[in-house]
């Protein structure tokens, strides 16, 4: 029997600014990825969504990003491999500390936005990265994009790293994601999300954007909490993984 890791991007909110719908996707996915208060989130919010992560047994992961509250962590800076070794051991630790005190563990570390596609082209920040979650111990794991920098990195420092595919966004023919705003880069029909899923999880490709198939492998499958009907998404993925036999639980 196949078995997939179902992850999101939750914990997004941030004082009276509400984003995504964590409450109703929760119950569908096996993993969460929780904001960390550089791109979104705070310390309340980390709090209320990791509780909810625990109540659903779903496993607690943090989302560390680049320092960019306007521009929710996805605008590119130009940052060390310290620095980023600092941001990723600093954000998750917080996450860290709210899933000790409602009694679970960090699960992972998956990060966010442009920091995550700067690790994934760039070997030091890569190596930084996997340095990062290394010393946050206790077997805590990598989420990268699969075939990237960042699994490669991992697997030489002997950190467990778990290749990460994307059902709701369009590839480039490198097996990169398509740039966002780029026609095409965000999924928005389930249908075509659950294709992209299936063929990654069943036959191991992914179609990118000029139709060419790709080579992906992966154990772990990420839905976008503030993506216009993620909830639904969640439903209609489940749904065909049921059909086909295929497991949903975290690594």
């Amino acid at each position: 029997m196949k078995r997939i890791d179902l992850n999101c991007d939750m914990g997004e909110s941030f004082g009276a600014w509400k984003m995504g719908a964590d409450a109703e996707v929760m119950p569908y996915i096996s993993s969460a990825n929780i904001a960390c208060g550089f791109h979104a989130g705070d310390p309340a919010t980390i709090r209320t969504t990791v509780r909810l992560a625990v109540d659903h047994g779903v496993a607690v992961g943090a989302h560390p990003s680049l320092p960019d509250l306007m521009g929710f962590g996805r605008r590119a800076m130009r940052i060390t491999p310290q620095e980023l070794y600092d941001l990723v051991l600093y954000q998750a630790g917080a996450v860290e500390a709210f899933a000790r005190a409602a009694g679970a563990r960090l699960h992972h570390v998956k990060c966010h936005g442009a920091l995550y596609n700067m690790a994934a082209n760039d070997e030091a920040l890569s190596e930084a990265m996997a340095r990062a979650v290394r010393d946050l111990g206790a077997g805590v794991m990598l989420y990268g994009l699969a075939g990237s920098r960042m699994i490669a990195c991992a697997e030489r420092l002997g950190v467990p790293a778990i290749g990460e595919g994307f059902a709701d966004r369009g590839y480039a023919d490198d097996g990169t994601l398509a740039p966002r705003g780029s026609p095409g880069a965000l999924i928005e029909d389930e249908s075509r999300a659950v294709a992209q899923a299936l063929a990654m999880i069943e036959e191991g490709h992914v179609t990118s954007l000029t139709g060419r198939r790709v080579p992906v492998s992966v154990g772990t499958l990420c839905l976008h909490g503030d993506q216009p009907g993620a909830a639904r998404f969640a439903r209609a993925l489940r749904r065909a993984f049921s059909e086909k036999g295929i497991t949903v639980a975290a690594p």
